[in-house]
């Protein structure tokens, strides 16, 4: 029986990657330049990434960067909300829906961004994205696919893994929730980098394919 629901963030209840990616450039843009300039393929990097794979991204190719991975995330934090007032938040289809069927159960939220940004993209989905568990890019030490930010979470809503329902959309995902023990589910609609899903328990096309009984379906099974 699923009794618990653990959350990705970007790719999965948001795209707000693409906006991520522009508030990085320009904080680098303010601070860095012209030592360093970012190329499409450090915004292309972003999509279903961990902040702990950018960040080591980002020094592998610009070793002048002065920033610590906190830094770098709070000073691209900081920008968000002057992008997110130019562009806005996408709610992926069915999200806000899913989170107002599943307000009676525990739910985690388990992501590669950092714990600000976090707080930032929330306010945009509404009133029934609150979770009793937030586990944010600094709160682990290995990001997915290891297994930590989801065993972290499981352990915090004192429920056992095969209790809790993992839904993602990238391939890091759905493998550290598979290591932790849970039934996943990928969603299509945000997989905009590509990402192989085929190895989740069940792929659906958009979060309102996330029905009761495919809960129940999922629980037994």
């Amino acid at each position: 029986m699923i009794r618990g629901f653990l959350f990705d963030l970007d790719g999965t209840l948001v795209d707000s990657e693409r906006e991520t990616a522009e508030a990085m450039a320009r904080a680098l843009a303010r601070e860095h330049a012209p030592n360093i300039v970012v190329e499409q393929y450090d915004r292309d990097f972003i999509i279903g990434r961990s902040w702990v794979a950018i960040y080591d991204s980002l020094r592998a190719r610009y070793p002048q960067l002065a920033w610590s991975r906190a830094e770098t995330i709070a000073r691209t934090a900081k920008l968000r909300d002057e992008v997110f007032g130019e562009r806005g938040v996408t709610v992926l289809p069915g999200a806000r829906a899913l989170l107002a069927r599943t307000r009676q159960h525990k739910r985690g939220l388990v992501t590669g961004s950092g714990r600000d940004e976090v707080t930032q993209v929330l306010r945009y989905i509404g009133e029934h994205a609150t979770f009793e568990v937030i586990v944010a890019a600094e709160d682990v030490a290995s990001s997915k696919p290891a297994p930590d930010g989801y065993r972290a979470a499981i352990a915090a809503l004192g429920l056992a893994p095969h209790e809790c329902l993992v839904i993602e959309d990238s391939t890091a995902g759905i493998e550290a929730g598979r290591a932790a023990g849970c039934t996943v589910v990928a969603v299509r609609a945000g997989n905009f980098g590509g990402w192989r899903q085929d190895h989740a328990h069940r792929v659906i096309d958009t979060l309102d394919e996330l029905t009761p009984e495919l809960v129940d379906l999922l629980g037994r099974e």
